[in-house]
């Protein structure tokens, strides 16, 4: 006689919690899988590209002369300001109505790197006899010439002058002048001659000495 099988209720309750078990395992791996997923899909590759800028001052110096074929130098302050050579002998021993002339060239040194333009900025005076105030009794007038040009009276004539001061404390219709840099960082730029005009107006005062200093100032383009 054959045995039929047959399964009691307490083990077809086990084999039910035994299925769960691993149906829920296998919930729990698959979400695992998933989560592990998830993370690799938010991992994006990046990369970064840097550039930079390199950033030079370049070189500016105005420099002068009294001379055309002389040394040049900067004469930044006052105290290193040369000395005009006006002509001899009305320089020293002026009287009203008199005129005088002085030359003085001015260009951008070598290694200068940028054009320039230049002016008169400022004009002063130092009267050094008490009483003899002829600061105010000299009027002037500069002017912008050809280095080869001669600063006198038929240099100047028809030309137009770059500053006037109706005493050697002021400055009037200051105009600019432009200045060129030279051809290669060892060649000076061109050279300017600037005239200056020295006249004596009536009130000029006997035995003064009067120090007059102008500042040209010169702008990169």
């Amino acid at each position: 006689m054959t045995e039929s099988s047959s399964t009691t209720p307490a083990e077809t309750a086990a084999v039910s919690r035994t299925s769960k078990r691993k149906a829920v395992r296998a919930v729990l791996a698959g979400g695992l899988v998933l989560g592990i997923g998830a993370a690799v899909t938010l991992a994006a590759w990046n990369d970064s590209e840097f550039v930079q800028g390199i950033f030079g001052s370049g070189k500016f110096d105005l420099e002068g002369s009294l001379t055309a074929g002389g040394t040049y130098a900067s004469h930044a302050t006052a105290g290193a300001a040369p000395t005009l050579a006006f002509t001899a002998p009305l320089a020293s021993n002026l009287s009203p109505g008199n005129v005088t002339y002085a030359p003085y060239f001015v260009r951008l040194a070598a290694g200068t790197t940028t054009d320039a333009s230049a002016r008169i900025a400022n004009a002063s005076a130092t009267d050094s006899v008490s009483g003899a105030a002829n600061a105010a009794n000299l009027t002037y007038s500069v002017y912008n010439l050809a280095p080869t040009a001669t600063c006198n009276a038929a240099g100047v004539t028809s030309q137009t002058p770059i500053a006037t001061g109706t005493n050697l404390t002021s400055v009037s219709g200051a105009t600019d002048i432009t200045l060129t840099k030279g051809a290669d960082a060892s060649t000076a730029g061109g050279s300017r001659l600037l005239c200056f005009v020295v006249t004596a107006a009536p009130g000029l005062v006997q035995g003064g000495t009067t120090t007059a200093t102008w500042q040209i100032t010169a702008t990169s383009l």
